[in-house]
């Protein structure tokens, strides 16, 4: 990272809205399309200096399956502008833009638009498989006897559609189902993740009502009638702290302790980042409000470690960095799940964790939660799959120039077992 320094300029999202909402009719590349536009005109860059576009998605739509181009395009990127699309479960973002960081280091790029959408509204639905092989197969038939005989092998179960999972692949478990057992294990309490899931709407609230969250967005209007939306819509600090300990348990039905209100909602979304090296943003009169200092992924144990990612990437990133957790003055965690940031909160601060599987001597630190999370979290704001690592990047950002820190700490959990960390430095002239 100290080949050239990598600048993050600004970052730009739609408002983000609960599944089946406001943009029930749109596909992800409008959404992506209006995080790119709504960028390139808070930074009052124009579009031929951006020389790659990479975005990340996980619902892909067969329609548009490089979301990433006509996402561009729609937003008045060239056509001449290379873009890609990625994918790495709800680290889809965070992995663009590090590609993004990858691509200037090695001289390919200076100016990159990096980020995410997620429209889960749009989710494609499928026929079962043996439909789909006969549908596949008529792809061949010719004439009416082939068309009938087609006709005629179609059975009513031929027409049920198969409902999406969000299932782990390997395990068959949900990452709902793996949550519980992890907060049984590090014995974090449906009090405790229910105080902090308060917590993250209670932030939110605040941070919505100061402008700090407005200052991340850009305007929807939508067609039509140019309905305008304007800010996220799944924030609820008016919400009840006693009302959330008589919800019944989402996963685990029996022993539980994940409910809907300390798990992360379905959310359509979009969010775009712009990140350089420096030397550009000096030649294009560009301010950074943050220099990147490292980043990393990791792979943990599917069986027992889904959601383990943040504690192994923040030991991993802070190691790269030279840094100690303490000097962390912004800390954005991604909340899946209340109980998966409780749970690597606890793995951060054990000695016994840090001996058996990060092969250190000690814990890694205790984690202040004075500095965690402070304008809420995906529990509160949403949780767009693809979009939430370039919102955190943003947040994080901002909150450096608001609260007079020096260092921000970024990280992720996601499906697969994967983490993600990133430290990243408030700019100085």
């Amino acid at each position: 990272m100290n080949k050239k320094n990598i600048v993050f300029i600004e970052g730009c999202r739609t408002p983000f809205l609960k599944s089946g909402t406001d943009y029930l009719n749109l596909m992800s590349y409008d959404l992506g399309h209006f995080a790119i536009k709504g960028l390139l005109q808070k930074t009052d860059l124009n579009p031929k200096e951006v020389d790659q576009v990479i975005m990340g998605t996980v619902i892909s739509n067969v329609q548009t399956s490089n979301v990433a181009r006509e996402a561009a395009l729609s937003a008045g990127i060239p056509n001449t502008t290379h873009c890609q699309t990625v994918t790495q479960a709800c680290i889809s973002a965070n992995r663009a833009i590090c590609n993004g960081i990858n691509e200037i280091l090695v001289g390919n790029a200076d100016v990159i638009i990096a980020g995410g959408v997620e429209n889960t509204s749009d989710t494609p639905i499928g026929f079962p498989k043996k439909m789909r092989n006969k549908l596949f197969g008529a792809q061949k038939l010719r004439g009416l006897g082939g068309t009938l005989k087609f006709i005629f092998s179609l059975r009513f179960s031929d027409f049920i559609p198969v409902r999406p999972a969000v299932a782990e692949y390997t395990t068959g478990r949900t990452m709902g189902q793996d949550c519980d057992i992890m907060a049984a294990r590090y014995n974090v309490s449906r009090e405790e993740q229910d105080d902090f899931a308060y917590r993250s709407h209670q932030l939110a609230g605040k941070a919505q009502e100061a402008g700090y969250l407005k200052d991340e967005m850009c305007e929807v209007a939508l067609i039509p009638k140019f309905k305008a939306i304007t800010s996220d819509n799944g924030i609820r600090p008016s919400a009840k702290r006693a009302k959330l300990a008589k919800l019944r348990p989402a996963f685990d039905k029996k022993y539980g302790t994940l409910t809907a209100a300390n798990s992360s909602f379905l959310t359509d979304g979009g969010a775009a980042s712009l990140i350089m090296s420096e030397a550009k943003a000096i030649e294009l009169s560009l301010k950074p409000k943050s220099s990147i200092i490292a980043y990393t992924f990791t792979g943990q144990d599917l069986e027992d470690e889904l959601l383990l990612g943040p504690a192994y990437a923040i030991d991993k990133v802070l190691e790269k960095a030279n840094l100690t957790l303490d000097q962390m003055d912004v800390i954005e965690l991604h909340e899946a799940f209340a109980g998966q940031v409780l749970a690597n909160v606890k793995c951060l601060a054990s000695d016994e964790f840090a001996k058996n599987k990060l092969g250190r001597t000690k814990a890694v630190g205790e984690l202040d939660p004075s500095k965690l999370n402070k304008w809420g979290g995906s529990l509160s704001i949403g949780h767009p799959f693809g979009a939430t690592g370039s919102r955190l990047l943003t947040t994080a950002s901002n909150r450096l120039i608001k609260e007079g820190g020096t260092y921000a700490l970024i990280a992720a959990c996601a499906a697969g077992a994967h983490g993600h960390a990133m430290i990243i430095k408030k700019y100085n002239t």
